[in-house]
Order: structure tokens, then sequence, then C-alpha cells
């Protein structure tokens, strides 16, 4: 399931997706996603949503929807490329199966 606009997932899993200002979302949130580039990614769990929204209030949100899957929103605009980064391929390592998170391990050994 997207939110029919840019999507990433590692198979078949999604697991970074661009969110769209849907009916659910709470007006307050909903008003920034409708100006803005406003990314989602998947997290480990939701004590790490919680920890970065406190961090940086002012990139990620507090939430988007009311589903309880552990995950994060944040602003494009007001993420550096270094987290971005880490944010992404650390969404990615929650999605992807142990043979592909153990390859990529493998390459950073190299």
């Amino acid at each position: 399931m997207t939110t029919g606009g840019a999507a990433w997932f590692v198979r078949r899993k999604l697991y970074a997706w661009e969110i769209h200002p849907w009916p659910s979302i709470p007006d307050d949130v909903r008003a920034i996603v409708a100006s803005e580039l406003v990314v989602g990614v998947k997290v480990d769990d939701r004590m790490d949503a919680l920890a970065l929204s406190e961090m940086a209030p002012d990139v990620f949100l507090r939430t988007t929807t009311a589903w309880n899957e552990p995950k994060v929103a944040f602003r494009m605009a007001g993420i550096d490329l270094e987290h971005l980064g880490e944010l992404v391929t650390e969404a990615w390592r929650v999605q992807a199966p142990r043979y592909l998170r153990r390859e990529l391990e493998a390459l950073g050994d190299s």
C-alpha cells in the first residue's frame, strides 16, 4: 500500500514514502504536508520515533496517522543529507530480510 506518491520498498515491504495530506491526518500536520515535501520512514520502535520528534520538533512531525506501526515523518527541507542517509538506511534495515542485512554489513566490512 502506498499513498500515491513516491515510495521505496525492499522485498515488497515499504520502508520510505512520500506523505500526502489525507483527511485522516490531524489538521495541523495536514497543513504542513500540503505545503511542503514530507517523507515517512519505518523505525525500529515507537520510542525511536518519539525521540526524533522530541529532539527536532521543527523537522520531525509528531504524527501523521493513527496507524500503530513504528514510523516517523520528517520535513525534507529541514533534514541534512547525512541524517537523511541514516534514516533511510535504518528504515531499509528494519524492513529488509536478514540475508540482505548481512550482505549490506559485509559490504561495510570490506
